[in-house]
């Protein structure tokens, strides 16, 4: 399996040396944070999509199709539902938004309609969360290296993190963007060969019928705990309104490459969302008493394809982790440079100051999402705190902001109290499993929407209106 590790280690010094080249041509913070407002619709495409295909879409759903069967494609599935709507209705307004007013971040645009203390709030909130979810992806890469290639999950996890450290603090947004071209020809290429071989291995789509675990449900697509339709009220929201996502849609330079690009995004997602389930359920096929779960894609990749094909196919894996990682590594870059460094700590840094800031703080941010990595070992449940978080919390805030004009800085704080008090509330009452269909995340997000509606009923007609004009978001 030493293979395996030769060409995982050469890809991983080429996509470094691909973003050292290209982060020469970063010179200013803008270029960093949005590219130069230049990306077109294709470019845009495969940074979406490179950034949605990672853990969760990979060894997470793989896990999910090995306990709970062919409803994990909503995994994915609602994750492509919630990009339709960010492609053809949110990522225009704030679009447009970004480019009238010259916003960097979601922090920027909080700050824009609500006022510097729903920004710091936010900011220091997606911090905490976006940890977790580069733990997460990282975490993946441990998992798959450890049966691959037979080494220890936490050098794997450092492989990962060495490699988006150093592409991504090179040039931000810039240099991932065209990284991820590469990491997306890969991963397509790679899960393209992978899965007619692992189906064959399993013995075709008669013997994948014939898997009848004790689960009842486990071939009912409609089921609603999980994996099933519960997601669409964790992943849908998150989709919608995710600060990396919507972060690289300040980089587009135009509407149109928004709907063209996010749209592709989400048709890629939504017929990608059957692979990972049905390559689970390969691995129950063979492998019916695994010890863990996210052993599943793991396993299929070394013993259910060629060498050969197995190496194209961890490739594959490989990029699908570390691109989404990279997503992750620019919220937390702009959450504490931009958002917090720069309105709170340094609001008259010069430009070049800020980009130095925002390269020193991607590495940080990589070197402790690393560390969290090596300690949590479940993809799913670092992914589900952050998606949780985000849905909860600034769902209302952005679509409402956007929606509502009388939408105010009191309702925006007030759907964030009551999203996370709501969440936080159910979790613990719970223990995480919620009540039915009423899981943690939809609780929270029926919480934050009720407090927005008190807050429009309660305030007058001319109430509180968002600081517009008054905001120079980079401290000027």
């Amino acid at each position: 399996m030493q293979v395996h590790l030769i060409v995982l280690i050469a890809y991983s010094l080429g996509l470094m040396a691909l973003g050292l080249s290209i982060g020469r041509r970063v010179r200013a913070a803008a270029d960093f944070f949005v590219a130069g407002r230049s990306l077109g619709p294709w470019l845009l495409f495969a940074t979406m999509l490179a950034a949605n295909i990672g853990a969760g879409s990979t060894v997470g759903a793989a896990s999910r199709g090995y306990l709970g069967g062919i409803a994990a494609w909503w995994w994915v599935g609602s994750a492509g539902i919630g990009s339709l709507a960010l492609a053809f209705w949110i990522g225009p307004a704030m679009r447009r938004a970004a480019a009238a007013h010259d916003l960097r971040t979601v922090g920027d645009y909080l700050e824009f309609r609500y006022g510097r203390e729903v920004r710091g709030v936010m900011a220091a909130l997606l911090w905490v969360g976006s940890l977790f979810v580069l733990s997460s992806q990282l975490t993946a890469i441990g998992w798959i290296l450890s049966v691959v290639a037979g080494v220890p999950r936490a050098f794997g996890c450092a492989i990962g993190g060495a490699a988006i450290t150093v592409y991504f603090a090179a040039g931000g947004l810039l240099t991932a963007a065209w990284v991820n071209v590469v990491q997306l020809a890969v991963k397509l290429a790679g899960f393209a060969v992978a899965l007619p071989l692992a189906l064959a291995w399993a013995g075709g789509w008669t013997a994948l019928a014939q898997v009848r675990p004790p689960d009842p449900a486990y071939w009912t697509f409609l089921r609603l705990d999980e994996p099933g339709l519960l997601y669409l009220a964790l992943l849908v929201p998150a989709f919608i309104v995710s600060p990396g996502l919507l972060q690289k849609i300040f980089g587009a330079r135009d509407d149109r490459a928004v709907r063209l690009g996010v749209g592709l995004n989400a048709l890629g997602l939504l017929l990608f969302a059957a692979v990972p389930a049905v390559l689970g359920i390969a691995a129950r096929a063979r492998f019916p008493d695994l010890p863990d779960a996210n052993l599943a894609l793991p396993m299929v990749l070394t013993f259910g394809v060629p060498p050969a094909a197995g190496a194209l196919g961890l490739a594959a894996v490989f990029s699908a982790e570390i691109s989404a990682a990279d997503a992750v590594l620019f919220m937390l870059a702009t959450s504490l440079s931009q958002d917090l460094y720069v309105r709170f700590l340094d609001p008259r840094a010069a430009d070049a100051r800020v980009l130095r800031v925002a390269r020193w703080t991607a590495a940080a941010s990589g070197v402790l999402g690393t560390a969290l990595a090596i300690v949590l070992a479940d993809v799913i449940e670092s992914l589900t705190i952050f998606y949780t978080l985000v849905g909860v919390s600034l769902f209302v805030p952005i679509v409402g902001g956007l929606s509502v004009p009388r939408t105010s800085r009191a309702g925006a704080l007030a759907s964030i109290a009551a999203g996370m008090g709501g969440m936080l509330a159910l979790q613990a009452a719970t223990g995480g499993r919620g009540v039915g269909a009423l899981t943690p995340a939809l609780g929270g997000l029926l919480a934050a929407l009720g407090a927005w509606v008190i807050s429009l009923a309660v305030a007058p007609r001319r109430g509180e209106r968002a600081p517009r004009g008054r905001f120079d978001p980079h401290g000027a």
